[in-house]
């Protein structure tokens, strides 16, 4: 080979070296997407209401939840993933599929209620909470908040859509700081957080299905695994993975990296606030959280006078994360049940169906924001609604994760699928004990 020649190669493999380093170091953010954005969303308004209420009331000895839940969710929500990646179709375009009718539409029909309901209370919770840091009418904040979730989602480009809401999970991290700021007895938080501790009433029962309900939620489900079902339709070099089992080391280890650093990020800041609501309201006797300003309260040790200003942010933030997560969901679900074209990623011309449908549900959130509405009440019970709905769900998702038909020879086994049905099983045990303690 020429001097000159043996330089030019030697030049292009050093420049292509170089280029898989910069990848490798890039690499573990690259990875992060559905996962991270699912984990995130799991914080709403209805996720820092649940956990604040949860706090509140029952103090350190509800934090070993969080513990329990973060396999669990994990596995269901990579569970979720796999289902969207394998099979180039969400959970809604699977079921109606490879189910009878009346199963989509009844499932549908439930998460389409839960989900307007979720939207309702978080957008009441953003107007809420901008309301008690100018003033104003609340109500005209969530038709604006309304409007701006609708907007981004139908006339941004996906991409920069994603890169937004990636960007908003940062918000949540307010209430990790407050944690180290509080004056919390580490020793009793710890040993809440580490030894359960179970209340036979409905109380505790209700607020326990609420915190399962808004951490393993079915919107989560829902969103996760169409998100990877369309970042594989938009990628020319993808195809489902039952085409291309060779790749399923690589896209498995990439999914259930991007859904334990998302669930990881979900349960920290749950810790936090339960911790930190613990620590403020609970000691001080306020076990009942009635306003977002009794909320905010938990955020003075880090803010002091402006703690209403980091509350009112931290809800905002994670309310324009979350309420494009839910209205997406319900979206995905009723287009793909129906067949019709789906994808954060089509143009509005190209999906007209779909980006109604979530138009929809954002806009039937706002309407019920008029009625007698209360904002921080709603957001929990819409959690224990969430938690209701689960168990039916993620039934039928654990049956199609092991049927060829629908995986081909990517069936689902080994640990997560059976961390898989303990969630179910487990979310069930608590709807039923819910239901005798409080008709008992």
């Amino acid at each position: 080979m020429e001097p000159e020649r043996e330089d030019k190669v030697a030049t292009r493999r050093k420049a292509d070296r170089t280029s898989t380093e910069n990848q490798d170091e890039g690499g573990f953010l690259q990875r992060l997407g559905p996962g991270l954005i699912t984990g995130a969303s799991d914080d709403d308004p209805s996720g820092i209401g649940t956990y604040s209420q949860a706090g509140a009331q029952l103090g350190f000895g509800i934090g070993w939840t969080m513990l329990i839940t973060y396999p669990l969710m994990a596995a269901i929500q990579e569970i979720s993933g796999r289902i969207g990646r394998v099979t180039g179709h969400g959970i809604a375009g699977n079921v109606c599929r490879n189910y009878p009718a009346p199963v989509i539409w009844s499932l549908i029909v439930l998460l389409f209620v839960a989900n307007t309901i979720n939207v309702a209370a978080d957008l009441g919770a953003m107007g809420d909470a901008l309301k008690l840091l100018i003033g104003g009418p609340g109500t005209l904040y969530v038709v604006v908040f309304g409007a701006v979730s609708v907007i981004a989602q139908i006339f941004f480009k996906y991409d920069r859509y994603v890169s937004i809401l990636k960007w908003l999970t940062l918000v949540l991290f307010a209430y990790v700081i407050a944690l180290f700021l509080a004056k919390v007895p580490w020793d009793e938080a710890l040993k809440g957080l580490l030894v359960p501790k179970v209340q036979w009433n409905g109380a505790f029962l209700t607020t326990l299905v609420a915190i399962l309900g808004t951490t393993i939620s079915p919107y989560l489900f829902i969103w996760q695994s169409s998100q990877e079902a369309e970042e594989q339709r938009i990628d020319p070099d993808k195809k489902p993975l039952k085409r291309e089992p060779h790749k399923e080391d690589e896209e498995n280890k990439r999914i259930r990296i991007d859904t334990l650093v998302g669930m990881a990020v979900s349960n920290v800041i749950a810790v936090a606030i339960i911790m930190t609501t613990a620590a403020t309201l609970h000691a001080s006797g306020k076990t009942d959280i009635e306003s977002s300003a009794q909320a905010a309260e938990a955020l003075r040790p880090v803010a002091g006078a402006l703690a209403e200003l980091v509350f009112a942010l931290g809800i905002i933030g994670t309310g324009l994360l979350a309420v494009p997560v839910l209205a997406g969901s319900t979206a995905y679900a009723i287009g793909e049940g129906r067949k019709w074209p789906v994808g954060l990623s089509r143009k509005p011309k190209e999906a007209v169906a779909f980006y109604s449908v979530l138009a929809l549900s954002v806009a039937l959130g706002v309407a019920l924001n008029f009625t007698a509405l209360d904002p921080i009440k709603a957001l929990y019970w819409s959690a224990v609604i969430n938690g209701v709905l689960a168990a039916p769900i993620m039934t039928v998702m654990m049956l199609l994760v092991r049927r060829k038909s629908v995986m081909g020879d990517l069936v689902i086994r080994g640990p997560v699928y059976w961390l898989g049905w303990i969630a179910t099983v487990a979310m069930a045990l608590c709807i039923a004990g819910m239901a005798v303690s409080l008709l008992g």
